[in-house]
């Protein structure tokens, strides 16, 4: 079981369309692909079309009297499952402080899983929170969008801080990749063309900013099923492709 976190600090970089279509890139290649939501807008849940509620507390999970798969949700597609966002999920940060070791609580509630799924991805909520770290600690790959603008840019330099003073357990790893990309903006094309990928840990694809995605809303789809095709679609499939180079499960 692969897991790969998509986290932003900042709302708006495309987060969300990253983890369902990249969930369901996974799942149509024939892959048992899980897409958990911990977002509290709940956005991929919507997306994907299920119900945003859970029959259980999310005290229960966290401590694994309530098993997790028991909570998990089939979608339209038949080899992606979900964990939607919840109103229980309003809890969490509270239920994660006062525990002794927070930082393992999503791993070990999720942990069940590994038999089940090859690749799980997590909608991650915005932010520098306990929740955050634990998700962390939970993934094999944490993957950061960033808008090539310069507040975007300075946010990711604050997760890195982040990282460098809570350092991800071993096997975890964290990569870069520009999102939302405007190219006639010239301030974008200067920070993409003086950008050094290798030191910031960067992917070489981008994802451009293109009206196929917003529209993902309103068929309540991933791209790969309205748009499979678009431009959209062809820059999340490239995106896949180098994030499975990348993991070794």
């Amino acid at each position: 079981m692969y897991v790969t976190s998509i986290y932003s600090i900042k709302g708006g970089v495309g987060k969300t369309a990253t983890a369902v279509n990249l969930a369901a890139l996974a799942s149509f290649e024939g892959e048992k692909t899980l897409l958990i939501d911990f977002d509290p807008q709940a956005s991929s849940t919507f997306y994907l079309k299920v119900k945003p509620k859970i029959k259980t507390t999310v005290k229960k999970l966290l401590k694994g009297k309530s098993p997790i798969a028991n909570q998990i949700k089939a979608t339209d597609y038949i080899h992606l499952d979900m964990l939607p966002a919840s109103a229980a999920f309003r809890d969490i940060e509270l239920l994660l402080s006062q525990h002794k070791r927070p930082a393992d609580m999503i791993r070990e509630m999720i942990k069940p899983l590994k038999n089940d799924y090859q690749w799980v991805f997590i909608d991650s909520p915005p932010g520098l929170t306990l929740l955050a770290e634990a998700i962390f600690n939970a993934s094999n790959l944490v993957l950061v969008p960033v808008v090539p603008t310069t507040l975007s840019v300075r946010t990711y330099n604050d997760f890195k801080k982040f990282i460098t003073d809570h350092p991800l357990r071993p096997k975890s790893n964290y990569k870069g990749f520009f999102s939302m990309v405007e190219r006639r903006k010239s301030l974008q094309r200067d920070i993409m063309n003086d950008w050094n990928f290798k030191k910031e840990q960067f992917l070489e694809t981008y994802i451009p900013y293109l009206s196929d995605v917003e529209k993902m809303g309103v068929y309540q789809k991933p791209l790969l099923g309205f748009k499979p095709t678009s431009d959209a679609a062809t820059a999340f499939a490239n995106l896949w492709a180098e994030i499975k180079k990348a993991a070794v499960i």
